[in-house]
């Protein structure tokens, strides 16, 4: 696979050095990504600062318009090739990449560039009498600045589109860094941008890097506006510090152990069935996945069975092959993490229903289940990011509540059960940024996305998602 180049300033540039992607599925090198430097990443803030400053892009609508329906229609074209390189370089299996892998975020760019083009760029306040005078009032929302936008590997098209296309629809210009383990996805990003748009040069940069110090320069340059990251919480909290020394609007999408509660009165098949799937879908590794899964001591024995049975039914292999459900972790560091965490956790008390294994070759962990897992314990309360479920009983739905809420963490999760109110009561206790009832599914590009608590600040997706990337203006003129 040929070097792929970073985009500065409307070029498409390479550097002196270069860095490894590793196929997951194999442990072999994909491909090399040019290793961008500090000089590298202050001279894309100064193309997307002049690009803000100087061009007609943050105040030429129509434009934007025209440009985010050009890279929706590049996107389209290039699909099968983002798809086949989504699967070798992110590991995720054929059938994600046609939701939200691939397919769903490329519908990410149209919607924004929909909703830009109806929504009106001012509010009116009506008007007021100060001083025997009339005063008409109204706000104008206005672009946020310059952006730098920091993805991690998981969902790369997905993390870099929600972030892209809201950003550029509001007016705002936009350093795109991805994650170093999958680098060249982003970059393709890159390419199209420069080759089938025609975005100005310094409107959208993107960089890849193995330098700690260039994403420190993309949180602390003083030309950079706003940033915006998708990652794990404790790197947020670093970013949100680095960033506060010159007080620059954030926007945080962070981890989640989020909880799918199963009442007593639930389908305790359907339910184990999904709690199965959902677990090893992309392997673990998505913030939103729920990894407790909460059910009735009573019928704690029953619904671990069940469930035991159903991850022997989850296929996983070769993500290439569209027979398998779950392919391999990102990488080899990734997978011990995880076996090192399931260890500890058996060490703790819990018990190890199925898996706890690593296959070779690649970077796959077999679906895990671990049940009477303590709520306070390690693995019921830290990111696992692995096909590992951990099962916990409650008394109550009070209990279950308290359980699932005791988490520093606030992101998604899920309840079932036959009666509907009840179910929806539960789920209304719950604080997190999105919910399902009984398998009600609320990710779709007019939802917005995001937590509570230390899962983060800000939503994606929605009219929430560019309102992110914009200021509001509040002006007023005499009358009368």
């Amino acid at each position: 696979m040929a070097v792929k180049r970073l985009l500065i300033d409307g070029r498409l540039v390479e550097t002196g050095r270069t860095f490894s992607s590793l196929n997951p599925a194999t442990g072999e090198v994909l491909g090399e990504a040019p290793d961008a430097t500090v000089a590298d990443a202050e001279a894309a803030v100064e193309a997307a600062r002049r690009a803000f400053d100087t061009t007609r892009w943050a105040t030429d609508r129509e434009f934007r318009v025209k440009c985010l329906n050009q890279l929706y229609q590049a996107l389209n074209k290039h699909k099968e090739d983002l798809r086949e390189l989504t699967i070798a370089e992110v590991g995720a299996p054929r059938v994600s990449t046609h939701g939200a892998g691939l397919d769903e975020p490329i519908e990410l760019v149209r919607y924004y560039a929909d909703l830009v083009a109806g929504l009106p760029e001012t509010e009116e306040l009506g008007e007021i009498e100060v001083r025997g005078q009339r005063h008409r009032r109204w706000v104008e929302k206005l672009p946020a600045g310059v952006v730098t936008a920091i993805t991690a590997y998981n969902y790369p098209t997905q993390l870099a589109l929600a972030k892209l296309a809201p950003a550029l629809a509001a007016g705002c210009t936009v350093v795109l860094k991805g994650a170093p383990d999958t680098p060249l996805i982003t970059l393709a990003l890159g390419e199209l941008i420069a080759s089938d748009t025609e975005i100005p040069p310094g409107v959208v940069n993107v960089l890849t890097s193995s330098e700690i110090a260039v994403g420190e320069v993309l949180t602390t340059h003083p030309g950079v506006d706003m940033v915006t990251f998708t990652g794990s919480t404790p790197t947020g909290r670093k970013i949100m510090a680095a960033a506060s020394e010159t007080v620059k609007k954030v926007f945080l999408e962070l981890g989640g152990k989020s909880a799918m509660i199963v009442l007593d009165d639930a389908d305790f098949g359907l339910a184990a069935m999904v709690a199965s799937f959902t677990i090893c879908s992309h392997s673990g590794q998505g913030c939103a996945i729920t990894s407790r899964m909460l059910v009735p001591r009573a019928h704690h024995d029953a619904i671990v069975e069940q469930v035991a049975a159903m991850l022997g039914q989850v296929r996983y292999g070769d993500p290439s092959d569209a027979d398998n459900y779950m392919g391999p972790l990102i990488s080899e560091r990734q997978r011990d993490k995880v076996d090192a965490m399931v260890k500890r956790a058996v060490e703790a008390g819990a018990t190890l229903v199925t898996g706890g294994e690593k296959v070779d070759p690649g970077y796959y962990y077999k679906p895990t289940l671990l049940s009477n897992v303590d709520p306070s314990s390690e693995v019921a309360q830290e990111e696992v990011f692995g096909p590992v479920l951990a099962v916990i009983p409650f008394d109550d739905d009070d209990d279950a509540v308290r359980i699932a809420n005791d988490s520093i963490y606030g992101l998604s999760g899920g309840v079932y059960g036959a009666d509907q109110e009840r179910a929806l009561s539960v789920a209304r206790r719950i604080r997190t940024g999105t919910i399902g009832v009984n398998g009600g599914a609320w990710f779709a590009p007019d939802a917005p996305f995001g937590g509570f608590k230390q899962s983060g600040i800000g939503r994606e997706m929605g009219v929430a998602g560019l309102e992110e990337f914009q200021e509001r203006k509040t002006l007023a003129v005499v009358v009368a």
